[in-house]
């Protein structure tokens, strides 16, 4: 049997099921202990209020980790065996630009392919999250396109969430903010659709100096 064979296509409502229940907070990843630099932003003071939050993230999604993660979902998904699948996960490595963002990715990717491994018997060890994410809606015939959108929400969301613990920024205030940034995913699916793993670059560069200064940081809740 090919490891890389494609299950028939489930209907999009049962898709929409199974990614929500992947990407909901609830689903034991972790992902609420990791602010992703933001926490060494707002120490430094170059996050201070919603709209600076929001510019941060937006830069994130459109110029940093959110694009990233979108190309490897779907070099993952496109994968015909998991050999291809170690390689990219391989590239996936190297590319971090800090210790702290390899951490993220591997324990949050270690804690998704452990849970979803034990429900849906799917082989996800040793794989970063979005590796193990592109690997796994392949394998349960989920769509790319909108593994990918709902990912890049769902990482939106909890980096809000990790905001509102730093800065204040109100319920309403965040959700609206998750609103906006939510119409820009659709569109870096779309962009980065077939996979290609060249086109990984990142120019948000304070997001990722913040994730190194963070490594240091005295006092912090958030494990990067």
């Amino acid at each position: 049997m090919a490891t890389g064979a494609r299950t028939a296509m489930r209907t999009e409502i049962d898709a929409t099921l199974v990614l929500m229940q992947w990407l909901s907070p609830a689903y034991p990843v972790g992902a609420f202990a990791y602010s992703h630099g933001l926490e060494a932003a707002v120490e430094a003071g170059w996050v201070s209020d919603a709209r600076g939050l929001e510019d941060w993230l937006s830069d994130v999604l459109l110029h940093g980790t959110g694009r990233n993660d979108a190309l490897l979902i779907a070099a993952a998904y496109r994968a015909e065996t998991r050999l291809e699948v170690d390689e990219i996960d391989t590239t996936a490595r190297a590319f971090a630009p800090s210790k702290e963002r390899l951490t993220e990715a591997d324990r949050i990717g270690a804690a998704f392919g452990d849970t979803t491994g034990a429900i849906w018997a799917t082989d996800l060890a040793g794989l970063v999250y979005p590796v193990a994410l592109g690997r796994a809606a392949r394998l349960e015939g989920l769509p790319q396109a909108l593994t990918a959108t709902l990912h890049l929400q769902a990482f939106t969301s909890n980096l809000i969430a990790a905001g509102q613990r730093l800065l204040p920024v109100g319920q309403t205030e965040g959700q609206a903010m998750l609103r906006r940034l939510s119409a820009l995913c659709p569109q870096i699916a779309a962009d980065t659709d077939a996979g290609d793993l060249s086109e990984l670059a990142s120019t948000a560069f304070l997001t990722d100096i913040a994730s190194m200064r963070h490594e240091t940081q005295y006092s912090r809740i958030f494990r990067t």
